[in-house]
């Protein structure tokens, strides 16, 4: 028997089926909203004296109010992509990338030097390396999809692929950024690999990339530094890094429910830029363990999300693209809680919508409006299929309807007898 839907669509009339995911959108919106709560909170303080750096009256909005730009950029961002059909990706992969490595190329001649590095421009609010994680994925996708039946050839897989994530990857090395370096070699393994690659390929990348980053933190002393803390900090936690140190203080001061947005000291006192790589430690510190948990298990439903429209995607081109993207942001902010926690070597990953940073918010929801249009193509999808379904349903049905039904006959013997 055919839905109520279904008669709709074949009816005429408009569906009230959203073509969108829905929960990807509310799990958007929360972190979204939560993330401007602790935006606020943990950057009013650095907005004073930034504000009155630039000879202007001290303002505790002043980075809040820039990032509310930032944001409506990155809507627009989001909406333009949902919208952009994603096949489109074929013709625009090239010119991003070559675009994405202009500008990193860029960077290190006309740049900015903020806090000793050269890797942005508009007074730290532009990246290139965070436009560079976005379109490496937008390009690998691309590149691996219609390079799929070739991926086992070292000549047209393994080789090119270093090649892409090499220059890409040495370009925001020279910053130094090894952060984003590390994170565009980890999307380029990752997505090698859920293109198909054999596992021997596989093996050999991941084998050539740990000698590779064994020799920048062996010959990079801040990095070097940042790995022997790490290790000393396992037996002694004094031994650890500052972020590391009070990061933790401020989870010891939030306990289970924390004190209360707005009213953390932590941020006010010691912790080093609260409102960009330790915003973490602030959410731990004003909604305690509670609002961290909750907050990893946002960012767990975010790529739960991903992967299911990964899974119902039209073709592979999108589900390597919804996979690849998700999977980058909460790589992403997973690092970044890790790190604070001393889980992991500090590396200066931001967290995705609650770091002060306009390329990083601009950056991931641009992501997200490729995942939604790629949600949206699927849903489409799956109504013409159902409405092709309904329509040969109808016509059998129509069809038996021209057929006259049989009725029962008295036969002409039992005439004769009565």
């Amino acid at each position: 028997m055919a839905s109520p839907r279904d008669v709709k669509q074949e009816s005429g009339l408009p569906s009230t089926r959203l073509k969108i995911d829905v929960p990807l959108v509310l799990i958007f919106i929360t972190l979204i909203g939560f993330g401007l709560l602790m935006m606020y909170s943990a950057s009013w303080n650095p907005s004073l004296q930034l504000s009155s750096d630039e000879n202007i009256i001290g303002s505790p909005t002043f980075l809040f109010m820039r990032q509310l730009r930032w944001l409506a950029l990155g809507f627009a961002a989001m909406i333009f992509f949902a919208w952009l059909d994603y096949h489109y990706w074929h013709y625009l992969s090239i010119g991003a990338m070559g675009v994405t490595l202009l500008a990193l190329v860029a960077v290190l001649f006309a740049g900015q030097n903020v806090d000793g590095v050269t890797r942005s421009f508009s007074k730290g609010s532009v990246q290139p390396s965070e436009l560079a994680k976005f379109v490496i994925v937008i390009y690998l996708a691309v590149w691996l999809y219609a390079k799929r039946d070739q991926l086992n050839d070292v000549g047209f897989g393994l080789l090119p692929l270093g090649a892409i994530v090499g220059i890409t990857g040495g370009l925001i090395m020279r910053q130094p950024d090894l952060s984003a370096a590390g994170m565009v070699f980890i999307l380029g393994a990752l997505m090698y690999y859920l293109a198909g690659s054999d596992a021997f390929q596989t093996t050999v990348l991941i084998l050539i990339a740990g000698v590779a980053g064994y020799l920048v933190l062996r010959f990079n002393p801040t990095d070097n530094d940042r790995v022997t803390k790490f290790i000393n900090g396992w037996s002694d936690i004094l031994e650890s890094s500052d972020h590391v140190m009070h990061s933790l203080v401020a989870f010891v001061r939030g306990e289970w429910f924390g004190v209360g947005i707005g009213n953390g000291t932590t941020k006010l006192t010691t912790l080093p830029f609260p409102h960009t790589d330790s915003v973490f430690a602030v959410v731990g510190e004003e909604t305690g363990v509670i609002g961290a948990i909750c907050l990893v298990i946002l960012y767990g439903a975010l790529l739960w999300r991903g992967l299911v429209v990964a899974r119902r995607a039209p073709d592979g081109l999108g589900s390597l693209l919804a996979v690849g993207l998700t999977m980058w942001i909460t790589l992403e902010a997973y690092m970044n809680m890790a790190s604070l926690l001393g889980l992991m070597p500090f590396a200066g990953n931001t967290l995705p919508f609650f770091s002060i940073g306009g390329s990083s918010m601009v950056a991931s929801m641009a992501a997200l409006g490729v995942v939604l249009n790629i949600s949206r193509l699927s849903e489409r999808q799956q109504e013409e299929e159902s409405r092709r379904t309904f329509g040969a349903i109808v016509d059998l049905r129509r069809w038996n309807g021209r057929r006259r039904v049989s009725r029962a006959r008295r036969s002409r013997t039992a005439k004769r007898k009565i």
